[in-house]
């Protein structure tokens, strides 16, 4: 997958040099099976991140949705032309989007990405989605890969989804796109949070910060540690049961910022599970369970927050069992038959 989305990046250079689509990065790997603990090992999928921002002659612009839940912060993508005359002046023959007649423009130069991947001023997710699939979809015939692989892409409105396959094993990979936060690792992202995101809303992402943490305990780790094992063996575990991976993947990252990596070998694997089910009991009996990355200023110092994330008040994941008994006592349930 790695050598694959390198290759992806190489030709969206190319392709996408002189154009005025968002200028595409390097893919970063995100989710389970890029930190190593995928619960489903017959069945992972490959998510990456690519990072955009913005052509020649455009802006990107974060607004954070005033409307948004108190637990998630939601983002649009405002674009705005930037003035270029002093770029044409000094030879780069691109006319300027602000001050060149309409009738110029339409006439010598490619539309704005305000006419192609926006919504009146904000860019919008399902066109960036469309986008990537023609992208995809124009790319592969050129790539090494194409000779021994059989592309199949896969309906998805908020991400670009396909599979890749040759007789015997079978891949499958999820281009989510986004927008970094400054010059941090926190990004605003095409992944959806509910069922109905709008389509120029781009929920905050932490993904790219915690594949860095599991990153940074892999190189400070003896060789048989077994904290990945750990998360493995209990997101398994629950599959089926009404517990969030996400919840048993934060509550291993928070045990793993607070113990040793030397106290995670093979010899304390029984006492680390047990560890992480006290701390999923205790959890969801006081109802309380702190997002890992937001307000967590015990972070490791190659993750970078952009100061509102680092200083704001922590999340409580399990915000929904506090004014919900009976998904609480649900909750119990879940755990004990786990």
């Amino acid at each position: 997958t790695t050598d694959l989305m390198a290759r992806f990046t190489i030709y969206f250079a190319h392709i996408l040099s002189n154009s005025f689509y968002p200028v595409l990065q390097q893919a970063i790997g995100v989710g389970s099976a890029f930190e190593g603990w995928s619960p489903r090992e017959q069945d992972v999928v490959y998510r990456v991140l690519v990072p955009m921002t913005p052509p020649r002659g455009h802006s990107f612009h974060l607004e954070l949705d005033p409307a948004g839940q108190r637990h998630v912060r939601n983002f649009s993508v405002r674009v705005q032309l930037e003035c270029t005359c002093t770029r044409e002046q000094q030879g780069e023959g691109m006319l300027c989007f602000l001050h060149h007649p309409e009738e110029e423009l339409r006439s010598k130069q490619d539309p704005s990405l305000l006419d192609t991947l926006c919504t009146g001023s904000y860019l919008d997710v399902h066109k960036t989605a469309r986008w990537f699939y023609q992208l995809v979809g124009a790319i592969w015939p050129a790539l090494p890969q194409s000779h021994n692989w059989h592309l199949v892409l896969l309906p998805s409105r908020r991400s670009c989804q396909f599979k890749v396959t040759n007789g015997r094993e079978s891949f499958r990979i999820e281009l989510l796109f986004g927008v970094r936060l400054g010059d941090s690792d926190i990004f605003v992202s095409s992944q959806p949070r509910e069922a109905c995101t709008p389509s120029t809303t781009w929920p905050e992402s932490y993904a790219v910060a915690e594949v860095k943490f599991f990153r940074y305990i892999a190189r400070q780790a003896p060789p048989d540690s077994l904290h990945l094992r750990c998360l493995q063996f209990f997101t398994r575990l629950q599959l089926g049961l009404g517990i969030p991976t996400y919840t048993m993947k934060t509550i291993v990252m928070h045990l793993l910022n607070i113990v040793p990596v030397s106290q995670w070998r093979r010899r304390d694997f029984v006492r680390r599970l047990v560890d992480i089910s006290e701390s999923l009991r205790f959890c969801v009996g006081v109802r309380r369970l702190n997002h890992f990355i937001v307000g967590n200023r015990r972070l490791p110092g190659e993750i970078r927050l952009p100061p509102e994330v680092q200083m704001a008040k922590t999340r409580n994941l399990l915000h929904h069992l506090v004014m919900d008994p009976v998904a609480h006592s649900q909750a119990m349930t879940e755990y004990v038959d786990l």
